[in-house]
């Protein structure tokens, strides 16, 4: 089961409409010029087509698997008093005093560029259940490092 927002549930159901409606019709053209060409045995445009053909039936296919095993979290019945799944945390390296602030989401959601980071990664397994003011060590391939939650919001 994947836990998600409505937002991010709704992404994934807007690109498996592209991917189904646009992308697959598309690759489907691209093989049957490339077949209209002739041998196919020497033919590179048709095996690069009938790869980016498998490579789209995967993704649909871990999409529909993705969307069927789908949780949408009530974002409205969210708390703050401890960390959970769509919080905001804002946590502090105790070595360093270098503090981070990332949201916990869905791995399908995730973007560390967003500040977005996988509830299935060990910093958010770390952190979760833990109140502001406590300590989480995480064991990281490094070593362990000490990070404080200072925050928690929405």
């Amino acid at each position: 089961m994947a836990y998600m927002s409505e937002d991010g549930y709704k992404k994934l159901v807007a690109e498996l409409k592209q991917l189904e409606g646009v992308e697959r019709p598309h690759i489907s053209a691209q093989i049957a010029e490339a077949r209209d060409k002739g041998d196919l045995s020497e033919n590179a445009e048709y095996d690069a087509a009938k790869e980016a053909q498998g490579m789209l039936e995967m993704r649909i296919n871990k999409l529909k698997s993705t969307i069927a095993d789908a949780k949408i979290i009530d974002e409205s019945k969210l708390k703050t008093d401890s960390v959970q799944i769509l919080n905001k945390v804002e946590i502090k390296n105790v070595a360093n005093g270098m503090k981070m602030a990332y949201t916990i989401v869905s791995e399908s959601e995730a973007d560390l560029k967003a500040g977005k980071i996988s509830v299935d990664t060990p910093i958010a397994q770390g952190l979760l259940g833990k109140k502001v003011g406590d300590i989480a060590e995480i064991k990281i391939p490094k070593g362990t490092i000490r990070l404080e939650v200072i925050g928690i919001s929405i």
